[in-house]
């Protein structure tokens, strides 16, 4: 018969966790129970009892948990059946499960079936305690993450834009006045603040929402095609031009054009683009009739304009023209309390996508508040979405991330005579130890000790570069 390997648990502070947590306790040997129960209310969980696989199936059905501790040799019905039908009664809790030494692959087959993780027995009373206090702080995680979530769905901005920092908050009011004018309004912000979407929220929250909205990038057009997509073209007009074909300006009558990238129009189109503005017409290249036009000029840039006028690569008349209304969009830097709302939005829209939950660990977390974020919100939307993609467990942790944003220590060596091992050392020896354990298997290894497989990968890599 196995036995947990009862010993005094450490002094050490007492662990509570955020909220008061549910923990069912399935073994079907009492002793085992009762120690468990201990530790577990010495932690903060409200703990609840199982003989068997039947007993906890029935408690399940009136009672609310959040984890389970489940043995998986028991009568009557398995562990690994009773892991199946409770993951299919709850797919949300969190089941870690409890396996005899020798056994580890039908720990393995319980990770692939669902298992957040496993313990073998027989087990200290510490080491419980500390594999409870993971659980833990995954619950909490995960309640924190979906607090931020609801916190983002009643506190988006105008048009989706995400963040109520009191930056924000100004840009919202200038929206709001931009919106309901007919006025051109000159976007200003660094690369990957936002501008489009600014520029789409200022559309589409006035009058001019049911009239077409239609982006152009000056910044990524050939200059000699800017003025025959602006203004279009007749036929013959140029080799190529076999049919007369509307410019987008025309094309967008009585919507918005949004030039972005406008400080990178060539000179001589800016006038030529002036003159549409004051004139509302347009002359298609090739044609000697003018067009008559009605939109709404909204213009983006990430060039400071007045210096621009000042050197003489941007006409001050254009420059005037287009700023009659203007509004700068914050760097995320500057509104770094916006960053967790941020993070929880793409983070649920990669859930909605992927349809699999993952969850920041608090490690990682400090490290994207830490970040400065040079390429702005649109550098912390690949971020996520590239740790995302490539961690294969549920938690994506510090390692996860790019080195520049996870800003990582390299470890030195220690004496030979030193009795204190790095951590680094510690951390080799027990991947090592993992996949000698899973003979070989990496993808079991990473999922085991919570880390991606492309980490563990990395990892490898560079034992075999320090070998």
């Amino acid at each position: 018969m196995t036995s947990v390997a009862v010993s005094p648990i450490s002094a050490t502070p007492q662990f509570q966790p955020s909220n008061f947590l549910n923990l069912m306790i399935v073994d079907d040997e009492r002793a085992i129970r009762e120690a468990c129960r201990e530790v577990a209310q010495s932690l903060g969980f409200s703990a609840l009892v199982a003989d068997s696989a039947e007993h906890a199936i029935r408690l399940l059905e009136t009672q609310s948990v959040d984890a389970i501790l489940l043995d998986l040799r028991l009568p009557g019905t398995g562990g690994l059946e009773a892991l199946r039908r409770i993951k299919e009664r709850r797919p949300d809790t969190i089941v870690v499960v409890v396996t005899g030494y020798g056994t580890v692959q039908s720990a393995v087959q319980a990770m692939k079936n669902g298992a957040y993780d496993y313990v073998t027995k027989p087990f200290a009373l510490d080491e419980l305690k500390l594999l409870l206090e993971r659980v833990a702080n995954h619950l909490k995680l995960k309640s924190e993450n979906r607090l931020l979530r609801e916190k983002v769905k009643s506190k988006q901005g105008f048009g989706g834009i995400v963040g109520r920092s009191p930056e924000m908050e100004k840009l919202y009011r200038i929206i709001a006045k931009a919106s309901n004018s007919a006025h051109p309004v000159l976007i200003l912000g660094e690369s990957g603040t936002g501008k489009e979407m600014v520029a789409r929220s200022i559309h589409y929250s006035g009058p001019f929402r049911d009239k077409p909205f239609i982006p152009v990038d000056c910044g990524s057009l050939v200059p000699t095609l800017i003025e025959s997509e602006l203004f279009g073209y007749v036929k013959g007009a140029f080799t190529g031009a076999n049919q007369t074909k509307d410019g987008l300006m025309a094309i967008a009558e009585g919507g918005t054009i949004f030039l972005d990238e406008v400080g990178e129009l060539p000179v001589d189109l800016q006038a030529k683009l002036l003159r549409a503005l004051q004139e509302k017409e347009i002359r298609p290249v090739g044609s000697t009739r003018r067009v008559p036009i009605n939109v709404r000029i909204l213009a983006a840039t990430n060039r400071d304009l007045e210096h621009a006028v000042m050197q003489g690569s941007f006409r001050r008349d254009l420059y005037f023209r287009l700023n009659v209304l203007n509004l700068r969009i914050p760097p995320l830097r500057e509104r770094r309390g916006d960053l967790p709302l941020l993070v929880a939005h793409f983070m649920d829209r990669m859930v909605h996508n992927s349809g699999n939950e993952k969850v920041l660990t608090d490690d990682a977390t400090k490290a994207l508040l830490a970040y400065d974020w040079p390429g702005n919100v649109r550098e912390l939307e690949n971020c996520l979405e590239r740790a995302y993609a490539f961690t294969s467990g549920p938690l994506i942790q510090i390692t996860d991330l790019p080195r520049e944003i996870a800003k990582l220590p390299i470890s030195a060596p220690a004496p030979n005579n030193s009795k204190i091992v790095p951590i680094a050392e510690l951390e080799k020896q027990t991947i090592l130890h993992a996949l000698q354990e899973l003979n070989g298997d990496k993808l079991q290894a990473a999922r085991l000790l919570g880390i991606g497989k492309t980490t563990l990968y990395r990892k490898l890599k560079d034992y075999a570069l320090q070998a």
